[in-house]
């Protein structure tokens, strides 16, 4: 079964706010559906999420406040159900041993010291990439945060498109419905945030570092985990995000 073929774009989209966000969206288990088939609907909800959390950066809040609200920001908009899997993959990442061992970590419920390290990371580059947005023209960093919300959402729609799941689940449920061909639509919704930060290149930038991310994320999962599993989604997701933000913040900064 190919993208599209169970329910329309609408109720994707609905389902995709219920996956990603914490927004009041009545999706049910139709809007959930016709979401798996439907890897384009990752995106939509990406301008949405960043135009929520991009708010604080419009009301000239001092650098060091920006640090703090904008991570808050983000749980409360999108939860923290992306973060297990940055604890997971982190702890994997530090496992010795073959693809089957580290999927063992994975099912693990508890948090060892490559997760707690990664988690660590992700909040800190948050932080410090809105400490570095902070000061420019608050018009275009909304730009860029928008974008790196946008990124991130078609990082999680590029590893639906290329990606194969090792075990039934998440990762089977958002791989087993798409193909290469399905990026095309996630790509095209996703080029308009690239040009948010206009004059100035950065959005763009952040747009690029965020799917350069996924890719990243999607060839080590297969090479290391033998693919992509529910994880790898919530990771890509923070970390498609942070890496967007500083690519961001080092285009201004060189342009």
């Amino acid at each position: 079964m190919t993208a599209g073929s169970a329910g329309g774009l609408l109720p994707a989209v609905a389902g995709g706010f219920g996956f990603l966000s914490r927004l009041p969206v009545g999706a049910g288990r139709a809007g959930w559906e016709a979401f798996q088939h439907r890897p384009v609907a990752f995106v939509p909800v990406g301008y949405v999420v960043g135009a929520l959390v991009a708010l604080p950066f419009l009301v000239g809040l001092p650098p060091a406040t920006l640090a703090l609200v904008y991570p808050v920001a983000l749980v409360a908009v999108t939860g923290i159900n992306h973060a297990d899997g940055v604890a997971d993959l982190g702890d994997a990442a530090v496992v010795h041993g073959d693809a089957e061992k580290r999927r063992r970590v994975l099912e693990d419920s508890q948090i060892g010291v490559g997760g707690t390290v990664a988690l660590v990371l992700v909040v800190a580059g948050l932080a410090l990439g809105a400490l570095g947005l902070a000061g420019r023209p608050a018009v275009q960093v909304a730009g860029v945060v928008v974008a790196a919300e946008v990124g991130a959402k078609l990082g999680m729609a590029t590893l639906a498109c290329l990606g194969t799941a090792p075990f039934d689940g998440l990762g089977a449920a958002l791989t087993s419905a798409s193909t290469e061909r399905d990026l095309l639509a996630p790509v095209l919704v996703a080029l308009p945030a690239a040009f948010l930060s206009w004059p100035s290149p950065a959005a763009g930038v952040a747009l690029a570092a965020a799917f350069g991310t996924a890719l990243l994320v999607w060839r080590w999962a297969e090479d290391t985990l033998g693919g992509v599993n529910g994880d790898a989604f919530g990771a890509t997701n923070e970390l498609a995000r942070i890496v967007a933000l500083h690519a961001g913040v080092i285009a201004w900064t060189l342009s």
